[in-house]
């Protein structure tokens, strides 16, 4: 059975926001004993001063570590967007022919559009313009799983840092999260990290980008 200590450690590991409040001595701990305790169904009151020290304790051993979102700021700060609406997302199952997806492709590139295709282990998700939308149906009307329109896709250029940075884009869902944002897809090549969100969400997503 773990420890008090353990409950509690892992508790704040899991929450990364909480951690970062620790770093930056920011955080009532009183209020964070009470809520772990609350959360981990610990009622005895010795248990709960326990929490309270375990939580000091464990400020101290990570006060020195560096704090991430200082570093993701920094990146995000320095950042390009790029925002195209009138996108679409359709997931088609695997079992389609590999030319069908070549010329869709072609037609995109041939007109400047832009167009991703993913392949994962059952299906193909493909994001492009709207304006494909009645070509992807046609050729592939008996394999569509699912489709979504009226969309927007952020394509966010950062530098090659992005790389040796932990928590860039579980802090980008935070951001969008907290404005009730929800993001329908996310793809990723090298350094630019593509979202795609509903149309009606644009202008919210633009004032998340402002650092």
């Amino acid at each position: 059975m773990p420890t008090t200590t353990e409950i509690t450690e892992e508790y704040i590991r899991k929450h990364p926001s909480i951690q970062d409040c620790l770093k930056k001595r920011i955080i009532n701990y009183s209020s964070l004993a009470r809520r772990i305790a609350e959360e981990t169904e610990i009622t005895k009151k010795s248990s709960i001063e326990a929490i309270l020290i375990a939580a000091r304790r464990y400020a101290v051993k990570i006060k020195n570590e560096k704090i991430n979102e200082d570093a993701i700021i920094r990146l995000l700060k320095d950042a390009e967007l790029d925002v195209k609406t009138r996108s679409v997302v359709v997931v088609i199952d695997k079992d389609i022919y590999p030319d069908s997806l070549i010329d869709l492709e072609k037609d995109a590139k041939k007109n400047r559009d832009f167009i991703h295709i993913i392949e994962g282990v059952k299906t193909i998700t493909i994001l492009t313009t709207e304006r494909y939308l009645n070509k992807i149906k046609q050729k592939f009307s008996r394999s569509i799983i699912k489709e979504y329109s009226n969309l927007a896709t952020l394509i966010i250029k950062t530098s090659q840092d992005i790389e040796a940075i932990p928590g860039v884009m579980s802090h980008l869902y935070s951001l969008l999260g907290n404005r009730g944002i929800n993001i329908i897809e996310t793809m990723s090549c090298w350094t630019d990290t593509i979202l795609v969100i509903d149309e009606k969400d644009v202008s919210s997503a633009m004032e998340v980008f402002r650092f």
